[in-house]
């Protein structure tokens, strides 16, 4: 997060310089909290050095604020909670796929190179080792002694269980999964449309930098929200094969420190009032082509023209509610 900030001050010198008024929100979890620190430290490093050059001040204008209702949408959405997070039956392709012919053949081979009875070991157990391995290599650079069970085919089956897994709780497997995100998505566009109000006025953009600290599941449900990586065929428990160049892969969607930017931009030669705003989406620091035109910059008003259901019509507690008549899971 330190070196993220100090790359993202380099590419937008204009926007995160000395003076800004930056405006800062987190999760209320230790891991956001931690991380929005290190941001701040690293863009504080970028803009005025580090603190023992020279005695310079290094303190920012900014204001911070702990916000779980946008940070942590999921766990204020009732419908969510109940039909997906505490629900067993949601992930019912998950558990198929844990005992279908792929992950079967891994936990055979792993019972027989660990010389261990098939009774006492299941597909969850083999995918804590894969977990255990592949934190290893991407935190530490080391290869455990765990990575020699799997070969290359083997962790492709297990991407694909944890994708499964993520597409069916946080992605296209239901509704509710994108549909909670709009309270955040509509708060966006809420910034996005205050700096443009002002700067028709010729005003001061009263927020010209805002900055938020959330998760991979508040990031996912987001992008659904906006139709990226969307298969042609959802992912279930009996078509790993056909999904192996398939566009939703969550370790290349939200990896570590996954960041996600709205660039909004002001162009003083526009040829005519649509065309004076223009933005641009970078997902982990690489433009994010709109789905709408395959382009990596849009007008804002064609942007929020392709969008305006979501942000005019999507109502947070409404979409939330849990009916007194029941309800029903509906998958896309």
């Amino acid at each position: 997060m330190r070196m993220l900030a100090r790359r993202l001050a380099a590419r937008f010198p204009s926007l995160l310089a000395p003076g800004r008024r930056l405006a800062f929100a987190s999760s209320s979890k230790h891991r956001c909290l931690d991380s929005s620190a290190a941001f701040r430290e690293g863009l504080r490093e970028a803009l005025y050095g580090p603190r023992s050059d020279d005695g310079r001040n290094a303190t920012m204008m900014e204001t911070f604020e702990i916000n779980d209702k946008l940070m942590r949408f999921f766990d204020h959405c009732e419908k969510f909670v109940r039909d997906i997070e505490n629900n067993d039956s949601a992930l019912h392709e998950v558990d198929a796929f844990k005992e279908g012919p792929e992950m079967k053949k891994i936990v055979n081979k792993t019972a027989h190179t660990l010389c261990l009875p098939l009774k006492d070991l299941n597909a969850d157990l083999v995918q804590v080792a894969f977990f255990t391995c592949s934190f290893g290599l991407s935190i530490k650079n080391i290869s455990s002694p765990w990575c020699s069970l799997f070969n290359k085919e083997d962790a492709k089956v297990l991407e694909y269980l944890n994708d499964l897994k993520q597409y069916w709780k946080r992605a296209y497997g239901y509704n509710i999964n994108s549909q909670s995100s709009c309270i955040l998505f509509q708060d966006i566009f809420k910034h996005l449309d205050q700096a443009v109000t002002e700067s028709k006025r010729s005003k001061p953009i009263s927020s010209p930098v805002s900055i938020q600290f959330g998760h991979a599941e508040t990031l996912q449900p987001l992008l659904t929200l906006m139709g990226y990586f969307k298969d042609k065929v959802p992912l279930n428990a009996s078509n790993y094969s056909s999904h192996l160049n398939r566009r939703f892969r969550t370790g290349r969607i939200v990896p570590y420190a996954a960041n996600l930017l709205f660039v909004l931009y002001h162009c003083d030669q526009a040829r005519s009032p649509e065309e004076e705003y223009k933005v641009q989406i970078l997902l982990n620091e690489k433009l994010l082509p709109f789905t709408y035109s395959g382009k990596t910059v849009s007008l804002y008003a064609k942007l929020k023209n392709h969008y305006k259901d979501l942000i005019q019509n999507c109502e947070f507690a409404e979409v939330c509610s849990i009916s007194k008549n029941g309800t029903s899971i509906n998958s896309l």
